[in-house]
């Protein structure tokens, strides 16, 4: 396996677009955490076979024409797609639509699925036959509209913490990993979007990729290496104080 979780960037504004062209790189990849962003196109995401958990709450997805690029993704069995422009004024609709075109899903939006549901949504959803015409692409990246924009940034950063917290710690639980405490997890500003972050966010997952890799003489070198790193950072911080 290459990879079990990718967690994407934090668009505050048309000048931090999240690019997420990465997914057609990860084929192995089984949960991937999007919410809040700018994202618009689910294109990158076809490959994604191994995929079982999708978390795209509160994006710039504007059609549910975007569902044509999950429909090959025998795996997926959690989606959380709430609170994007396609869900739309028909709450109804939606669900039925997403359940017609990916039956196989056990929960959509932190709401399970049920056998009735699915049979309903062959009568009341809309079949996805093709994918949305028309997009406004930029250098690989959907643009995010000017709403989309001003949706994010008048979001609460209590709100947007709450649920970044949330999905990071259910994700840790799925690694057998304990959950983050809030007080440790505060330290980080959910609007804290620099060029050193994004950067030091797309070497650790692409460490975390990679080390499902090593073998256990490869895993004991990284351990050792990062145990220095570690000593090192720690002998500065006493020196500092």
């Amino acid at each position: 396996m290459a990879g079990k979780e990718h967690r994407g960037c934090r668009a505050a504004g048309p000048e931090d677009q999240c690019d997420i062209s990465i997914c057609r790189d990860l084929p192995n990849i089984e949960v991937i955490t999007f919410s809040v962003n700018g994202i618009s196109d689910l294109e990158p995401l076809n490959q994604c076979q191994n995929l079982s958990e999708l978390y795209l709450r509160k994006n710039n997805i504007a059609s549910l024409n975007e569902l044509f690029y999950l429909k090959n993704l025998p795996r997926l069995r959690v989606l959380w797609l709430s609170e994007n422009p396609c869900c739309g004024p028909d709450p109804h609709r939606y669900r039925m639509t997403v359940l017609r075109n990916l039956p196989h899903l056990q929960k959509l939006d932190n709401q399970a699925v049920t056998e009735e549901e699915l049979s309903q949504a062959l009568v009341d959803g809309e079949e996805i036959t093709a994918p949305p015409a028309g997009k406004n692409m930029q250098n690989g990246c959907p643009e995010s509209s000017e709403s989309s924009a001003a949706e994010s940034t008048t979001e609460t950063e209590s709100e947007l913490l709450n649920f970044s917290l949330e999905e990071t710690n259910k994700i840790r639980e799925q690694l057998g990993m304990k959950p983050v405490p809030r007080d440790k997890f505060s330290s980080f500003s959910p609007r804290e979007t620099d060029c050193s972050r994004k950067k030091r966010n797309n070497i650790l997952n692409a460490i975390l990729l990679l080390m499902k890799e090593l073998d256990s003489e490869g895993l004991e070198m990284v351990q050792q290496t990062a145990g220095r790193r570690l000593q090192a950072f720690r002998k500065k911080e006493l020196q500092e104080e």
